[in-house]
């Protein structure tokens, strides 16, 4: 079992910065085999895909109503994933979730929800004056 916990999600004004982690407990597996993805699900709306990093860290892919201001990292010695937020707008606002992928691939089209083997619990973002 991969057990991941995202964290670093809070209330922000537009135009501000988040970090969001995604930390795999020390209790399950390592995430070092795993494509993980961002997704985020706004009120009322679809889950989509935010952005993912294959394993070894060499591919990436973000969505494009965030590229050029998030920003997806990993760090295998701390087998934690990140997202840096900035210039955040309020259409952001969603609960954000991370997901491990067994065996999967980061590609453009960010993954489907259904072939996500691990989910976190989601950390709430809301942008807001």
């Amino acid at each position: 079992q991969l057990h991941l916990v995202e964290s670093g999600g809070g209330l922000v004004q537009p135009g501000g910065s988040l970090r969001l982690s995604c930390a795999a407990a020390p209790s399950g597996y390592t995430m070092y085999y795993y494509v993980i993805h961002w997704f985020r699900q706004a009120p009322g709306k679809e889950r989509e895909g935010v952005s993912c990093i294959s394993e070894k860290g060499d591919t990436i892919h973000y969505a494009a109503a965030v590229k050029g201001r998030f920003t997806i990292s990993r760090d295998s010695a701390k087998n934690t994933v990140y997202l840096q937020m900035n210039s955040l707008k309020p259409e952001d606002t969603a609960v954000y979730y991370c997901a491990g992928e067994a065996y999967g691939e980061c590609a453009s089209d960010l993954g489907r929800v259904s072939a996500m083997d691990y989910w976190g619990k989601g950390t709430l973002v809301t942008v807001s004056s």
